[in-house]
């Protein structure tokens, strides 16, 4: 076993492994680490505690020390370097005519390297923005295209839903979203409704996917024959949430009655069935 503790550089980050070096930390104490970049300086996200060696990939960085009243102001210093270097930049490719929007830059902790980061719809030759760049600033300059979800997270804001950006408050990496999920759940397929603010699909489809997939098996579908307590007919609405379906029973013009899944036996299903004639809001 190994004594560790774990760092994030950023809110929302990834977290990783640091030696403490025999030393004692809380969670949420400002370090200074040394990785593989250089000097940083993160927040403890968990205190000392031992994993096993198994789970340890790459050399294990140590901690250099809790960071000072030096550190912390000179990382307030960075930042303000840092919108500064957006605007220059920001000039700089108004000058070149380069098509690419400047989303964000950071200082290294020992502002030996400046990172910007700008997303564009295609590649971008920018060796004279950074020739530009690294003749002003004298210092290593690199520059990284990133996507739009990349972009939400790194710009924030407020979601449809009135809360802000999971992607920004609490989510440490993107899992992958398809249009199914939206199709399971029942919800509509308007690109402006599952869509978040970066035009990609909503995160949060995947939150509640598994248990819609759960009460999907257990609820028959659209099409399907069952057998009711009045007797057989076909399923033509289903809320799964609720468990409640709308079944025509055969040889009758009576409106479809309601069920509730437990009440009916599945017969048959029709898989042609259509996700999209499934509701989320009970009748």
């Amino acid at each position: 076993m190994t004594e560790i503790i774990t760092v994030k550089f950023s809110d929302n980050g990834r977290k990783y492994h640091f030696d403490p070096n025999g030393k004692k930390y809380n969670v949420s104490d400002r370090v200074v680490v040394r990785t593989a970049n250089g000097l940083a300086l993160g927040t403890v996200s968990d205190s000392n505690h031992s994993i096993d060696e198994s789970e340890i990939v790459g050399q294990l960085q140590i901690v250099m020390r809790k960071a000072s009243e030096e550190d912390l102001l000179k990382e307030e210093e960075n930042r303000e370097l840092e919108q500064n270097a957006l605007a220059i930049c920001e000039e700089k490719v108004a000058l070149l005519g380069l098509e690419m929007k400047m989303t964000r830059v950071e200082y290294s902790f020992e502002r030996d390297k400046i990172t910007f980061f700008f997303t564009a719809d295609g590649r971008v030759d920018f060796r004279e923005l950074v020739r530009l760049l690294a003749a002003h600033f004298h210092t290593r300059i690199e520059l990284r295209q990133i996507g739009v979800r990349d972009e939400a997270r790194m710009v924030g804001g407020i979601g449809i839903c009135g809360r802000p950006y999971c992607c920004k408050q609490f989510l440490d990496s993107f899992v992958p979203v398809s249009i199914k999920m939206a199709k399971v759940q029942g919800l509509s397929l308007n690109p402006t409704k599952i869509s978040g603010s970066c035009g990609r699909l909503m995160c949060c489809l995947q939150y509640e996917q598994d248990s819609y997939e759960y009460l999907a098996s257990l609820t028959p579908s659209v099409g399907s024959t069952v057998k009711t307590p009045d007797g057989i007919g076909i399923v033509t609405e289903v809320n799964l949430v609720s468990g409640n379906l709308f079944v025509r029973l055969n040889d009758s013009e009576a409106a479809p009655i309601k069920y509730h899944r437990d009440n009916v036996k599945r017969i048959s299903s029709d898989r042609r069935t259509n996700p999209k004639t499934q509701k989320n809001d009970d009748n």
